[in-house]
């Protein structure tokens, strides 16, 4: 448990005590001034009604009274203690292929596309999980850390382009090296991978990339676009359609749907493949996949201000009055 002080702003109050302390002495000169002047102090016992020795502490009670209601004010201690909860939920990254073969338009729109509409509509179809953002072709990067804010993933999906990534290519490993970093305050056992790509791996990099998915606790859940018969792989520059990219003889390069590495860092993670050309079927299938393996996630949660003292000091408070009250038989300011 620790403590802090509660509205230090009302701390100014306690300089009211010096105050109602100087009234109370200048009340009590006042009044006994007023008894001399009244009559000589050997007529006072017979003249004036005689005190209890009591109340000869009501200026302390006074003060004490108006110091612990002050306390109440400021809600002097306040404590704030951290509550592990567990809950059941996700951490899933989308590792979103751009290389340029994602262009290719044998899914329509696009292969790239396509897949930023599965991630869309399967964040959808998510509630608590935290999901993150990372890109890769050549190299890899993180574009939105772990969040639950699917408003702003959903902004960051839609500007993805191939164009994103400067170095071309497909490697896998690049990608999950930047995954790792991104789940290193995560458990192991809610670490999930949605990859989005074609397949075609022009590194060689797929069975380091398990071995490193394997070693940080990650399960890959793999989703292949495109078609097995494939298509040109369409070349832009400035948003205009240059041609299509040729091999070293001139000839029309097709891409392909390459399902065998994806296969296999999903069946080497404890995941799932999944066939990402129905738009229709594919979120359900994904978040199935994530969902079988639901791990419990516990989070160490700060309670502030959750305990409050401060009618304590009011009931100390109240006390000091309620003495003064009944050890007053005038009801009155009796000093």
């Amino acid at each position: 448990m620790d403590w802090y002080l509660g509205n230090y702003w009302y701390l100014f109050l306690l300089l009211l005590l010096p105050l109602l302390a100087s009234f109370l002495i200048r009340f009590l000169k006042w009044k006994n001034k007023k008894k001399e002047i009244f009559a000589d102090s050997q007529f006072h016992e017979g003249l004036f009604e005689k005190r209890s020795g009591f109340t000869r502490f009501f200026p302390a009670l006074y003060l004490l009274g108006a110091l612990f209601l002050i306390f109440s004010i400021i809600d002097l201690l306040n404590g704030s203690e951290e509550v592990k909860s567990n809950q059941r939920l996700n951490n899933v990254i989308f590792m979103l292929d751009v290389s340029n073969s994602m262009n290719a338009e044998d899914i329509s729109p696009n292969r790239l596309t396509e897949a930023k509409n599965l991630m869309i509509n399967t964040m959808h179809k998510m509630k608590n999980d935290k999901v993150g953002i990372v890109i890769f072709a050549g190299e890899a990067v993180s574009i939105m850390p772990l969040t639950t804010d699917y408003n702003s993933a959903e902004t960051y999906v839609n500007a993805i382009e191939t164009n994103s990534m400067q170095i071309q290519g497909t490697d896998f490993l690049k990608g999950m090296q930047v995954v790792v970093d991104k789940f290193k305050n995560v458990s192991k056992g809610s670490r999930k991978v949605v990859l989005l790509s074609d397949g075609e791996d022009n590194e060689g990099n797929d069975n380091a990339a398990i071995k490193l998915a394997n070693k940080e606790g990650i399960m890959i859940t793999s989703v292949g676009i495109g078609s097995d018969e494939g298509a040109p792989v369409p070349e832009y520059q400035f948003g205009q359609l240059m041609g299509y990219k040729a091999d070293v003889n001139g000839e029309t390069v097709i891409s392909k749907r390459q399902t065998e590495a994806l296969n296999k860092m999903a069946a080497s993670t404890g995941g799932t493949y999944i066939d990402g050309n129905n738009i229709n079927e594919a979120p359900d299938r994904i978040t199935d996949a994530l969902n079988k393996k639901l791990s419990s996630s516990e989070t160490m949660v700060r309670s502030q201000n959750a305990n409050h003292y401060y009618q304590y000091f009011l009931a100390v408070s109240i006390f000091f009055f309620f003495l003064i009250y009944i050890f007053n038989p005038k009801r009155d300011f009796n000093v």
